[in-house]
Formats: C-alpha cells, sequence, structure tokens
C-alpha cells in the first residue's frame, strides 16, 4: 500500500511580522503541526527603509506576541533581556522602538521558529480530495536547489503581505534613478550623486526619505524637492481615543456594517494610518528652519496639493508635468532623480490562481471574508484558507496595524485548536461605537 503523503494542520505562506507571530503563538499548541514558507533567505523587514533615527508608529507592546500572551517567551521585553538590554531600554524612556531593532527582535524570533522555513517558494495551490481526507497541496521551490517539493495541509494562512505602489504611469520607468521608497537604501548612494532629487507622496515614507535627504543635503549639494497631491504634510492622528480605532472593539463594529458603508468610511480615515508623525514633521521644520539662518537661500521646494501628472526624459534626467489642483495650474520640474514614496497595495499572489473557481469575491473583485478571517468560498469546507493583511475592505484601518496581529492570530489559533488558547473578545476601547443591538457576524 502506497504511503500516505503527512498532513499539516496548517501551513502559512509569507514569514512577515503577522505570520511570525502566528508561528510564535502555535507554539503554546503543540498537537497543531505547523510550517510556514518564505521566499527571502532570511527575514528582513522593509530593509529599503532601516534608516537611522526612525522608529515603528506603534508602541513596543504591537510586538509578534504580547498583545495576545504577555508570558510568551518571544515578547520584545524578553529579546531585550536575552540581549542583556533591559536597562538600556528602561533608561531610553520611549514607547516607539528603533525600527531597526524591532527588524532585530524579529529575526531573533524567526531563528529560534524550526517551523519557519525560509528561501522556500510557493508556485501554486490546489485544493485536493483525493488524498485521504480533503487537504490544500502545496507545491514549494527550494530557491537554491530548484527542487520541488509537495506538501499537504487541511489550512492555510495567507501572509503575503502587500507590493509597493508606483502609480502605472511611472511603473515603466523605476530603475536606479526612480525608485519607490522600498528601495530607497539600496540606491541612496546613486541618488545622492544627482544634481536634483524629488521625493513625490505625503506619508511616512516619504516624510523619512526627505529628511534622510535633508540630512545629506549640505554634503552633497542638490536640489530638493517634496511633493505631494494630499491637501498638505499632515500628521496622523494619535490621540489616545483616536487609537482606540485601532481595538477589537472598533473592527467589530465596521465589520457588521454593510459593504457601501464601509466603502464610504474608508477614503475619510486615510489620517488613522496613513499620516506622518507628527515628530518627524517637527524634526524636518526645525532641520529647514536652521539651514535658513542668516536669510540663506534654500535648495528646497515643498508642494502639496500638487499632482505629479507625467513623466518625461529630459537632458541629464527627467522632466515632472504637475498640476496644483487647487489653482489648476501646470508647471515643469526638472530632476535627476524621483523617490515615489506612494504606499503599498494588497495583492493577490499567483499561486492562487488554480483555485480562483473557489474563490468568493464581491462585486469590485475583492476577496470575500468572514469576520475570523476566513476567506469565502465556492463549496462547504471545513479546510480553511485564513488571511492577514489583506481584509481592510472588511475589517477596517486596524488590519495593517502591528498592534492588531496578536489578536488577529489569536482568532485564527481558536479556530485551528477548536478551543480557546487565547482570549476571544479582549475589550480595549473606552468609547462605545455603536447604538445599534449587533446581529450575529459570520
Amino acid at each position: 500500500m502506497e504511503k500516505q503523503p503527512f498532513i499539516y494542520d496548517v501551513i502559512g505562506i509569507g514569514i512577515g511580522p503577522f505570520n511570525l507571530g502566528l508561528a510564535a503563538l502555535l507554539e503554546k499548541t503543540p498537537e497543531l503541526h505547523a510550517l510556514f514558507f518564505e521566499r527571502k533567505q532570511e527575514f528582513n523587514w522593509h530593509e529599503g527603509m532601516l534608516l537611522e533615527g526612525t522608529t515603528l508608529q506603534v508602541p513596543f507592546f504591537a510586538d509578534l506576541v504580547s498583545m495576545a500572551d504577555v508570558t510568551s517567551k518571544y515578547s520584545f521585553l524578553n529579546y531585550l533581556q536575552q540581549h542583556d538590554r533591559l536597562y538600556h531600554f528602561y533608561f531610553l524612556e520611549k514607547f516607539l522602538i528603533p525600527r531597526k531593532e524591532y527588524n532585530d527582535y524579529c529575526r531573533w524570533t524567526a531563528n529560534q521558529l524550526d517551523s519557519c522555513c525560509f528561501g522556500k517558494a510557493v508556485e501554486t495551490i490546489e485544493y485536493t480530495k483525493d488524498q485521504e481526507e480533503p487537504v490544500y497541496q502545496i507545491h514549494v521551490r527550494d530557491e537554491q536547489t530548484r527542487q520541488v517539493e509537495v506538501y499537504h495541509s487541511r489550512h492555510v494562512v495567507l501572509g503575503i503581505g502587500s507590493a509597493p505602489a508606483v502609480p502605472a504611469a511611472f511603473s515603466p520607468f523605476v530603475g536606479e534613478s526612480i525608485l519607490h521608497s522600498a528601495d530607497y537604501l539600496r540606491n541612496k548612494e546613486n541618488i545622492l550623486n544627482k544634481k536634483s532629487i524629488t521625493v513625490v507622496g505625503s506619508g511616512q515614507s516619504a516624510a523619512e526619505v526627505f529628511e534622510d535627504l535633508l540630512n545629506e543635503q549640505e554634503n552633497h549639494g542638490y536640489q530638493l524637492n517634496w511633493y505631494t497631491r494630499s491637501k498638505g504634510f499632515f500628521p496622523m492622528e494619535y490621540s489616545k481615543l483616536g487609537l482606540e480605532y485601532f481595538t477589537p472593539d472598533y473592527l467589530d463594529f465596521f465589520y457588521r456594517l454593510p459593504q457601501e458603508k464601509k466603502d464610504e468610511i474608508l477614503p475619510k480615515q486615510d489620517l488613522l494610518y496613513k499620516g506622518i508623525s507628527a515628530t518627524t514633521i517637527a524634526s524636518i521644520f526645525d532641520k529647514i528652519y536652521e539651514k535658513t539662518i542668516g536669510n540663506a537661500e534654500l535648495a528646497i521646494e515643498l508642494r502639496a496639493m500638487t499632482e505629479v501628472t507625467a513623466l518625461k526624459p529630459g537632458e541629464g534626467g527627467w522632466t515632472l508635468k504637475c498640476r496644483q489642483w487647487v489653482e489648476d495650474s501646470d508647471f515643469d520640474v526638472d530632476t535627476e532623480a524621483i523617490v515615489f514614496g506612494t504606499g503599498y497595495k494588497s495583492t493577490v499572489p499567483t499561486f492562487l490562481d488554480g483555485m480562483e473557481n473557489l474563490l468568493v469575491r464581491d462585486e469590485l473583485g475583492r476577496l470575500e471574508i468572514s469576520k475570523d478571517y476566513r476567506i469565502g468560498t465556492t463549496v462547504p469546507t471545513s479546510n480553511h484558507l485564513f488571511i492577514q493583511n489583506g481584509e481592510i475592505h472588511t475589517h477596517g484601518v486596524g488590519a495593517p496595524d502591528l498592534g492588531l496581529g496578536a489578536y488577529r492570530n489569536s482568532i485564527i489559533i481558536n479556530q485551528l485548536a477548536g478551543r480557546d488558547v487565547y482570549p476571544a473578545e479582549p475589550k480595549g476601547a473606552f468609547q462605545s461605537f455603536r447604538v445599534k443591538t449587533p446581529v450575529a457576524a459570520y
């Protein structure tokens, strides 16, 4: 008799902070057999933006595990203790930790988890009933040997993250002198030698790139521009009651709204997660102020309400076609390098192509996702596809937030285990979001 392949309880695809946190929290359920695959050879989180002086935009409690289990050995505080840094952090007296240290903490965690497999690229997923029980059949290519192995799992968790978003009209030009902020550090030395650099975008990444270039400007002497089509260089909402929009309470309220109401609300909540930290804005202003002492002329231009509409090759560089949309005025700018700090977009990976007929989508082509993070399927099945950070249209602004990652993972783990391994519905907000008595969410 042919030996049946081993069936895992769950396989995670992609190892970013969310699936890494899931792998760490799963250690409390040794009865569940899990594997996680990542195409990269090692963990690195936004390595192109690990700039000196930058921090997370959430408190250190938003580590991989603490918001679900503060006793976990994979907490950030235990990382500090194991690296003899507790007193250093104690005297630092800051909630927002350096981004480089968060990345190092995640690498420390990943190196301890045997379930995390790097250098493994998932090529296809298929749902099959050919085995002794229905399973997902996953083809995985080793990036070094190029060999493909097949794995079987009852459940799959998609943690494939998001991709850098460059406006479609400009993506054909992306290269060494035109790049997304995600590739900034890899190309920094090249663009520092340019005579003029333009940053496009109004979020935290654009601001951090602009500030870093501001720091380098005196040594290199380039013209530095910063344009955004937003109404201004505004701070991200960071008041205490505003932060309660990143709680399970608000998530539950938002999920129960009709989809048309969700689509109406989301565009009006940009500054809850897309603005610039007030600290970064203040630092940029202070540095520009110092540069103007003695009425010194600035080789700096900041323009809000300005949309970059086209890009054309110019002599020694590029010509940006711009429009100030409030005045309805057009102008051109010559620049030798452009950094797009234009955010990220959710993507559906090609390895899901073979399962398209199984996935339920709404009228806009978005995946239908249950309150407990299961992707809707066209046929009833007890084999679930879960998703991490692909549910902003159904669950709201907290989807990409690190502070809700451990909560989402606790919901997923409780379903995998068939019991409450972690607290299911912690209360997070003082304010009330609803008046109506909620109906049950599926």
